[in-house]
């Protein structure tokens, strides 16, 4: 466990969890951190919150992050945003939640949805001719 951080005024024992959500590396920016929880995407116990809420050691957080969801009790508390392998110290994920993302993850590669590979959008006027050109040859 890594140990909390210190600052001039004492040891910290709580401090915002979009902060938290940024030093921890599950979000880019603390802006992103903050949309993110103010739009239920956090939650705390299973409760909504807002970004100046207080995170304390010992939380467990829902981060629901695109189509992975987290389940994580807080390990520490860091102002700073640091290194990958220091951010993984900062939380635990719960067993449940690791296999839940890893049997997602499997299911995707073995069945992708199709939508995903789409980069474009309508097909302009020259895709319409070149498949209608197309299937008139198989016809």
């Amino acid at each position: 466990m890594i140990e909390p951080f210190v600052f001039t005024g004492g040891v910290m024992d709580a401090m915002r969890i979009d902060k938290w959500l940024w030093a921890a590396r599950f979000f880019k920016t603390r802006s992103i951190a903050q949309v993110e929880v103010g739009l239920g995407r956090v939650l705390l116990s299973g409760q909504r919150l807002k970004p100046s809420r207080d995170v304390k050691v010992g939380d467990c957080l829902e981060i629901h992050r695109g189509e992975e969801i987290f389940v994580v009790y807080v390990e520490g508390l860091s102002n700073t945003r640091g290194p990958a392998s220091v951010a993984q110290t900062l939380y635990r994920e719960t067993e449940t939640s690791l296999k839940a993302r890893e049997q997602r993850k499997e299911m995707l590669r073995l069945a992708s949805e199709p939508s995903r590979f789409i980069t474009q959008g309508r097909p302009t006027k020259r895709d319409g001719r070149l498949l209608r050109k197309f299937q008139e040859e198989w016809n």
